[in-house]
């Protein structure tokens, strides 16, 4: 089996930018097209989602991730099996607790309880089946035939373990292949102990992935999502503290870390992430030219890695997307 290749997008105006990208990706190779979800710091992703789907033929659509707080559980069940039943059963669910979507709004991120609660809920009617909501029973009749796979967003061991016993997949948001192998080693265990099949599981890396020569340059371009996944660590550290429950090799580099500025989030450029060392870029990224590219991807599939989406936030889009299409995915599928 060959490796998925996916691109995450921001769904900044033009939304129409965002769909002409992932109809761009399509015909390169990618198959999987996915955006952030945070409504009021981008534009609102499910109705970019149709016209992705109408713009393309195989590609498979969208969020990388959605949460249980800013949708109705239904409703967003809804919108899957509505897509599914215009264009065939090309969506797909990356769901966590919620992060920028949450806190922009002042909520903090939602449980690991509900988020379980939730996954269920979305899942089954979105594939038709009846499911129990605030204490009613519910179905959607018409989507009898609609599938929709479910993957969740995880760091830390309680998270880890909800994905592995419950989901149809996990999404690691770096490319470490150290903290990709400690990370996928721990949802297959709670696959395994939940009585189900660990090689069954769907496993996406999604991080930035820049292709040239000047290093320094794609550091800096990239230096935001070290600030992003900041955010989670912080959240684990808190949880965890030096326990050794979360690797030493994630929970680090925040040290320097002092606060966030959402307005920046996901940008190149934003001063907030000042304190993410150069080796962090480097480790959670894939940066360089084609052959450092192919090298890392390689080191990922050995781990099991089914996808590996690109965070396409930086200066050259359409170059790396190139790159990807014309050399880095033919020396992955061949």
């Amino acid at each position: 089996m060959t490796m998925d290749f996916g691109v995450v997008l921001q769904t900044d105006p033009p939304a129409w930018r965002v769909v002409d990208l992932a109809q761009k990706a399509e015909t390169l190779g990618f198959n999987h097209g996915w955006t952030f979800d945070s409504h009021i710091l981008w534009q609102e992703p499910y109705v970019i989602y149709s016209q992705m789907l109408s713009a393309t033929k195989r590609m498979t659509v969208g969020p990388m991730v959605t949460n249980p707080g800013t949708r109705n559980w239904t409703v967003t069940a809804s919108m899957y099996a509505t897509l599914n039943d215009m264009f065939g059963n090309r969506t797909i669910c990356g769901i966590g607790r919620g992060d920028s979507a949450m806190r922009v709004l002042g909520h903090k991120p939602a449980k690991l309880s509900t988020l379980s609660e939730s996954m269920k809920v979305i899942k089954d009617l979105a594939e038709g089946r009846e499911t129990t909501y605030n204490g009613t029973t519910q179905q959607f009749p018409w989507a009898a035939n609609s599938e929709l796979k479910m993957l969740m967003a995880a760091y830390g061991p309680k998270a880890l373990h909800l994905c592995g016993s419950e989901t149809d997949g996990f999404i690691l948001q770096l490319a470490d292949p150290s903290i990709a192998e400690w990370t996928i080693a721990a949802v297959r265990k709670a696959a395994e102990e939940a009585g189900r099949d660990p090689d069954s599981l769907y496993i996406c890396v999604a991080a930035p992935a820049y292709v040239g020569t000047d290093i320094e340059h794609q550091r800096e371009q990239c230096r935001w999502f070290g600030g992003m996944v900041g955010n989670h660590v912080a959240d684990l550290v808190e949880r965890y503290g030096d326990s050794g429950a979360v690797p030493q090799a994630l929970t680090d580099y925040i040290k320097g870390r002092e606060g966030y500025d959402y307005s920046g989030h996901g940008k190149a450029g934003h001063d907030h992430t000042d304190f993410v060392p150069d080796e962090i870029i480097d480790r959670f990224c894939i940066l360089g030219d084609e052959a450092a590219h192919i090298k890392r991807l390689k080191e990922l599939e050995a781990l099991g890695v089914d996808q590996f989406a690109i965070y396409l936030m930086h200066d050259q889009k359409d170059e790396t997307l190139n790159a990807y299409g014309q050399r880095v995915i033919p020396a992955m599928t061949s």
